[in-house]
């Protein structure tokens, strides 16, 4: 199967044990393979998330598998037990934290044509990436001063945390990242790039595309940031403030509890506690960082869609109505 594989998406389904009060293991992975037959495998993770009580976002396309799952503990590893074998792979790498409640509404599985998307073609990370780089041997390399350090993360995922000296490119979404490469580096003036980002999954397409474009010395942090903040103690560490991540949680700390941090649907950023003290807030509508930018068209879609979404709260069941795809915040499981 080629590129042309038409954009689809599985039916979504309510979380069933949403109301059951109880720990839930949150499962973020990834893998670069070539896939085929896309919708029989979706069709068949969407029953065996269903079969084991998950909800969570799992993206597919021919180049692999990308997801962030989450459940009790013995359905998730009966789970990706069975996940492993039917992709033929001898391991999966699982990055695990945990929570008490659901964070997500919704189960989805999606086809689409990259499982994240970099926007050009030919980058393959099987073919050719980065040197990985050990959470407890990253430290070392970012303190050379011949390494150019770089979040490959977006915007407004730097603002509530990164690696001390890190750089950001200030990219909105991951398709930003090419431009910033031709405007900002060159093989010549950059030798030594070290990258990272949430999982690791940006930092493979993104390796992959400095070294077809002449980069020689890249490295990547392997598992990413939530690997490094399980690995590598407070006292030790270089990380500054918390890491965002695309559920319900908005954030974890360094030790991968929920953050201080909420999200505002409207934009999608990070809102603190005194973000929310401001007139320009309105739950679900609106907060001080998007305000001016948004319509009053805009608002009224938002508050209707919040109004929905608290009445499905008190019925106990998830809404999927007008507007709740029209915004990218509520979009979430989709980068790591």
């Amino acid at each position: 199967m080629d590129n042309q594989v038409k954009l689809s998406g599985a039916e979504n389904t309510t979380c069933s044990v949403g109301n059951v009060p109880m720990s839930y293991r949150v499962c973020a992975f990834y893998r670069f393979l070539q896939l085929e037959d896309l919708p029989l495998l979706q069709g068949l993770i969407k029953s065996r998330l269903t079969e084991a009580e998950m909800c969570g976002t799992v993206l597919l396309a021919p180049e692999g598998i990308n997801g962030t799952v989450a459940g009790p503990e013995n359905g998730t590893l009966q789970f990706f037990e069975w996940l492993q074998g039917r992709l033929g792979l001898s391991s999966l790498q699982v990055r695990e934290s945990w929570c008490e409640n659901p964070p997500f509404k919704r189960t989805k599985v999606k086809i689409k044509r990259e499982i994240v998307t970099l926007g050009v073609e030919g980058v393959n990370p099987v073919e050719q990436t980065g040197t990985y780089v050990s959470p407890e041997e990253w430290d070392a390399l970012t303190e050379d001063p011949e390494v150019m350090l770089i979040d490959v993360r977006n915007d407004y995922e730097v603002e509530v945390g990164r690696f001390k000296g890190a750089i950001s490119p200030d990219t909105t979404t991951f398709r930003d990242f090419p431009d910033y490469v031709k405007e900002h580096l060159s093989p010549e003036q950059n030798p030594k790039i070290a990258m990272y980002c949430t999982g690791g999954i940006r930092c493979e397409k993104a390796s992959a595309y400095l070294r077809q474009n002449g980069f020689r010395e890249v490295f990547q942090l392997q598992g990413g940031i939530l690997s490094y903040l399980e690995t590598v103690p407070d006292n030790q560490s270089s990380w500054e403030g918390e890491c965002f991540v695309f559920d319900d949680r908005t954030t974890l700390d360094e030790t991968l509890a929920s953050g201080k941090y909420d999200q505002c649907h409207a934009c999608r950023r990070p809102i603190s506690e005194s973000h929310k003290q401001s007139d320009k807030y309105i739950k679900g509508v609106s907060c001080p960082k998007c305000y001016d930018h948004k319509s009053d068209q805009d608002r009224l879609r938002y508050a209707e869609r919040e109004r929905q979404t608290r009445l499905s709260d008190l019925r106990g069941d998830i809404h999927i109505g007008p507007g709740s795809q029209a915004n990218p915040a509520v979009r979430k499981g989709g980068e790591q």
